[in-house]
């Protein structure tokens, strides 16, 4: 048995929260079922996102010239920070996540 322990001001959503109660509910089956599908999307998408990844290193390391202007060069640097910040942020959520959901 587990329980879920998340608080929501830890995640700074705690003002969609308010009113919702804190009595203990059961997480029915059916609804653990939907949300494991999602995190089954998740998996998909980051399966995608390697892929995806692996693809573009692949070109950057390649021995064919690759011609660029100091913007174009410059969004691109953006772009992967852009997705390094929101890995990292996954990452922290998930880690938090993993630690809310405990054995009873």
């Amino acid at each position: 048995m587990y329980e879920i322990i998340a608080n929501p001001e830890d995640y700074q959503i705690d003002d969609l929260i308010k009113g919702t109660g804190h009595a203990q509910i059961d997480f029915s089956l059916q609804e653990r079922k939907k949300w494991a599908n999602e995190i089954d999307g998740f998996t998909g998408k980051l399966v995608r996102f390697t892929e995806k990844a692996q693809e573009l290193a692949k070109v950057l390391r390649g021995a064919d010239a690759i011609t660029t202007t100091p913007a174009s060069l410059k969004t691109l640097k953006i772009q992967l920070f852009t997705i390094n910040d929101a890995l990292n942020t996954a990452l922290e959520i998930s880690k938090k996540l993993e630690a809310d959901i405990i054995p009873k």
